[in-house]
């Protein structure tokens, strides 16, 4: 446990923000979720939905710094064929 105030800070402050982006990943990896439920019914209207909230979700996360950009852009080109896909 830090004994100077401004470590003792710094802990609070980092529990904040990784409470935040645990919270922010977390709603990403549901939104992903969505789309292959969605993708794997087959449904391509649910799916076209599903899709768009879940590539807004990951460049969010990209954003923020919680995926590095590579990352983002592949989750987005494998659901981007899975959605090209469905009949």
């Amino acid at each position: 446990m830090p004994n100077i105030k401004s470590a003792k800070k710094r802990v609070l402050v980092a529990e904040v923000r990784a409470a935040r982006n645990k919270a922010e990943r977390s709603a990403m990896k549901t939104a992903v979720k969505k789309f292959e439920a969605a993708a794997v019914k087959g449904n391509r209207t649910e799916a076209e939905g599903a899709y768009k909230v879940a590539v807004q979700a990951v460049d969010r996360a990209a954003a923020k710094g919680i995926l590095h950009k590579n990352n983002a852009a592949h989750k987005k080109s494998a659901m981007t064929l899975k959605l090209n896909q469905i009949g």
